[in-house]
């Protein structure tokens, strides 16, 4: 069922990346790239005499998906689907080792059929490749992904703070004080080395992509040669990659863009972000998970306090675990408790520790 499902959920989002998408031959990838995941959907309903027909609703983490993508760009949604596919990869190419069974190829993720696909169309562009690949490399900076770790690692180390501080002494006020602490201290410096982090690659990846445009201008025809290696290296053919890699080299920036990526690994696009803005957020989804164990001890304190401490973390947990499945694809029941599981055993640890130092210190 969860096989069925997860094609089913493919089929309909990259419907969806079809629809929205303006360059007609990457809409048409992206049909065909549907049509395969109905294929699939198909093949294992009659596997397992499962009626499709009562199969064909999308999951609630694929109707998730489409809102994110309407809602921040459709980017996000096709990250996400690699993502997947490539976890259902590593998967089956781990299980066939395990057995001892041998690779036919089949296993691989479709990244590669996507760019197959891609390739074969007719009077397709270099510009319209490096369009494609910086669509399914970049996850528009993962700032999804960033909000909800950022949220968990403070809710995490503040819920652990504040319950030791909790375990140690019954002061509403020495709980709280630890509390919003923990939550300033975590926020800045999470702030600070998402900036001093954003600001470093910046400065190295602009300087690499300078020393790029330098061989670009000096030395254009060994440029297009690499380019036309670039796509040779896709599987496209030697006569069809010189001419793209031409038609590329009549727009220096394309080129640029492109060699910067193949040879450096570097995606321009993620250059752009701001510095600042990276610590900003940073700080603010930290300080959204930390407060959340801190605002009982607001209200009130002891056993009361503690307990609500822990209902609402736990809360905001599972939550967190909930909402990493939409990365994973993993069942959002088994990821939110086992986020929830692991927050607890950590609190429970650092109460402990705390009731020890404070019986020893009374």
């Amino acid at each position: 069922m969860n096989n069925i499902q997860t094609e089913i959920d493919a089929w309909f989002l990259y419907q969806q990346l079809a629809n929205q998408e303006t360059d007609e031959t990457i809409s048409s990838v992206y049909r065909q790239m549907s049509a395969i995941e109905k294929g699939h959907a198909e093949a294992f309903a009659k596997k397992k005499n499962i009626p499709l027909a009562t199969l064909l609703q999308p999951s609630w983490r694929a109707k998730t998906l489409n809102i994110i993508g309407k809602l921040f760009g459709y980017n996000y949604v096709l990250g996400a689907l690699m993502d997947t596919e490539k976890s259902i990869s590593n998967a089956m190419i781990n299980q066939k080792q395990k057995n001892k069974q041998p690779l036919t190829g089949m296993e691989t993720n479709h990244v590669s059929i996507l760019r197959t696909i891609l390739e074969k169309e007719k009077k397709v562009t270099g510009a319209q490749i490096s369009k494609f690949e910086s669509r399914h490399r970049s996850v528009g900076g993962n700032a999804i992904r960033a909000a909800v770790l950022g949220g968990n690692d403070g809710l995490i180390s503040n819920f652990s703070l504040v319950m030791g501080i909790a375990g140690a002494t019954a002061s509403q006020e020495g709980v709280l004080l630890a509390g919003i602490a923990g939550l300033l201290a975590g926020s800045l410096s999470m702030a600070l080395g998402e900036w001093i982090s954003v600001k470093s690659s910046q400065e190295l990846y602009e300087n690499q992509m300078q020393i790029e445009m330098e061989e670009l201008e000096a030395d254009p025809e060994g440029e297009q040669k690499e380019l036309a290696l670039v796509y040779m290296a896709k599987g496209i053919p030697e006569a069809q990659s010189y001419q793209m890699a031409a038609e590329m080299m009549e727009d220096k920036s394309l080129a640029h863009e492109l060699l910067v990526k193949e040879e450096l690994g570097i995606d321009a696009e993620e250059l752009k972000g701001s510095a600042m803005e990276a610590a900003i957020y940073s700080f603010i989804l930290f300080a959204i998970g930390a407060v959340i164990p801190v605002l009982p001890f607001m209200f009130t304190s002891g056993m009361k306090g503690i307990i609500l401490s822990v209902s609402l973390s736990a809360i905001g947990l599972f939550m967190i675990g909930a909402a990493i499945t939409l990365f994973t694809g993993k069942n959002v029941w088994y990821s939110g408790f086992r986020q929830v599981l692991f927050g607890l055993a950590a609190a429970a640890l650092t109460f402990g520790i705390g009731k020890l130092i404070g019986v020893s210190l009374a």
